[in-house]
């Protein structure tokens, strides 16, 4: 069965997001940018909310420019054929390459995922739609870079549910003396 991850940025008190918004602190180096676009082959489906995925639609123009670097360029190759799910109540429909609406709630859209032949993870991308897998119970893993800020508010990484998860560690990595990458795997 196909797994469930939400893995973002995250700064060390544990926001994606600041109080005014900004995720500046969030752009890697290139040792985490290689590490994301690893991680990103990894992935058979990618699950976005309306923000995430509308932040995400610059990548499906970003290989025209004739200034991307070639890493970015690699991970735009990976990202465009990628397919994509997007949680919206105000979209009708998206654009971009290989995304499409949810057709059902999230739980559902879950279960078709898993149930679908298919090779890679579930992918969750966005605060607001994790905050709601994993009220449901449906993540099976936790991975974040860890990012040496404290911006003192915002968008919490983990959401703020009155209920205990139990966190196996499964991997650890340092980049650049700098970073932290954490990958904890939900005990059931």
């Amino acid at each position: 069965m196909r797994s469930v991850t939400y893995a973002m940025g995250v700064s060390l008190d544990g926001y994606i997001k600041g109080p005014d918004g900004g995720f500046d602190w969030t752009d890697p180096d290139s040792e985490v940018f290689r590490f994301w676009t690893d991680e990103t082959r990894k992935i058979g489906v990618h699950l976005l909310g309306r923000r995430l995925y509308e932040t995400m639609l610059y990548w499906e123009t970003a290989e025209q420019d004739p200034a991307l670097d070639d890493a970015s360029r690699e991970w735009a190759e990976l990202w465009n054929p990628l397919p994509k799910v997007v949680f919206s109540k105000s979209l009708t429909e998206v654009e971009g390459t290989n995304a499409r609406l949810a057709s059902g709630d999230l739980a559902e859209e879950i279960a078709r995922l898993r149930a679908e032949p298919g090779e890679g993870e579930i992918a969750i991308g966005g605060a607001a739609l994790a905050a709601e897998a994993a009220a449901a119970d449906l993540i099976d893993e936790y991975r974040a870079v860890v990012h040496p800020v404290l911006v003192g508010g915002g968008t919490p990484f983990f959401p703020h549910a009155e209920r205990r998860v139990d966190l196996e560690l499964v991997e650890t990595r340092t980049f650049s003396e700098k970073f932290v990458y954490l990958r904890y795997r939900v005990v059931r």
